[in-house]
């Protein structure tokens, strides 16, 4: 299975809002949930370490203060899958383009 973009990964994973909309009017909603339980829950397993790394920990302060600490972590799962796919997306590129960079 070949997916085109982190987006879409995480997307994929059910860790993105839901978004509803109406000419102007646009709503985000809670993580659609669609796609695996178990890939969700690891993610956010995951995340509560690194929540308090230096790379994840200001931006989950930020959040957390903001939209809570249960949201804080949603968000830090899935910027972990976006993080994992561009890595493997490095490692699996041609060599040619591996040059370029």
């Amino acid at each position: 299975m070949s997916i085109p973009s982190a987006r879409k990964l995480t997307a994929w994973a059910g860790l993105t809002p839901t978004v509803r909309g109406s000419d102007m009017t646009v709503r985000h909603g809670h993580i659609s949930k669609q796609g695996s339980d178990w890939l969700r829950w690891i993610l956010c397993e995951a995340a509560q370490t690194a929540k308090r790394s230096p790379e994840f920990a200001a931006s989950y302060q930020r959040l957390a203060r903001r939209r809570g600490k249960k949201i804080a972590t949603t968000a830090i799962a899935r910027r972990l899958l976006a993080r994992a796919y561009h890595l493997l997306r490095a490692v699996q590129a041609p060599p040619d383009r591996q040059r370029t960079r």
